[in-house]
């Protein structure tokens, strides 16, 4: 009976720890981007936030009218993309950038981030 006992515990615990997991993976959800497309975009850097839990950088594009819009993206965290070269000046306010993003559903200007393209050179961290 005693090893029932343990198991019948042990089973508990992690059932448990799965059900906490289980908010944590909704607050990562990408549901609001379509994920079946890719829009890129050409302006300058307004703000990139180097924050957790997410990266968010801000691009102001001029249309043929000149009517800014001002595009929010969002992108991977700090940590995932340091580890494929980025910091905090990888993208300033003024930088001339093309980026590659998966747009919001509802069709407000912005999305999640793919790639960027700055001075000739490709910046990746989009998702996988």
């Amino acid at each position: 009976m005693k090893s029932m006992s343990k198991f019948a515990v042990l089973g508990l615990a992690a059932g448990s720890l799965l059900a906490a997991a289980v908010p944590a993976m909704a607050h990562h959800s990408y549901a609001m981007f379509d994920r079946s497309r890719t829009v890129k975009i050409s302006g300058t850097v307004k703000l990139f936030q180097w924050t957790n839990p997410h990266m968010y950088l801000w691009v102001t594009v001029t249309d043929d009218k000149g009517v800014d819009t001002l595009y929010g993206i969002e992108g991977s965290s700090p940590n995932s993309l340091s580890r494929m070269g980025w910091n905090k000046h990888t993208l300033d306010p003024g930088d001339k950038v093309t980026v590659e993003l998966q747009p919001l559903k509802d069709g407000r200007p912005g999305g999640f981030f793919v790639k960027a393209m700055k001075d000739g050179k490709d910046i990746v961290g989009g998702p996988g």
